[in-house]
């Protein structure tokens, strides 16, 4: 994937997902990133989407889900 770029916090300490690494719900730190999708230059600042990142506060797994693929 590309560069990221700033990322913001989302939800409370309490977060509770699934994570398939560990098989079960878990508690899990929630952040918004904006990440660039092209690896050409001069299409970099046109290629910025916004990601979902979830990582697990247990084992450490992070996962990333583009937000205009969620419904």
């Amino acid at each position: 994937m590309g560069d990221s770029g700033p990322s913001a916090r989302v939800g409370g300490d309490d977060d509770l997902e699934l994570c398939e690494e560990c098989g079960h719900e878990t508690p899990q730190e929630v952040r918004i990133e904006i990440r660039t999708e092209s690896t050409k230059r001069e299409n970099a600042e046109y290629s910025r989407e916004p990601y979902r990142i979830a990582t697990c506060l247990t084992c450490g797994e992070e996962s990333a889900v583009r937000m205009n693929n969620v419904r």
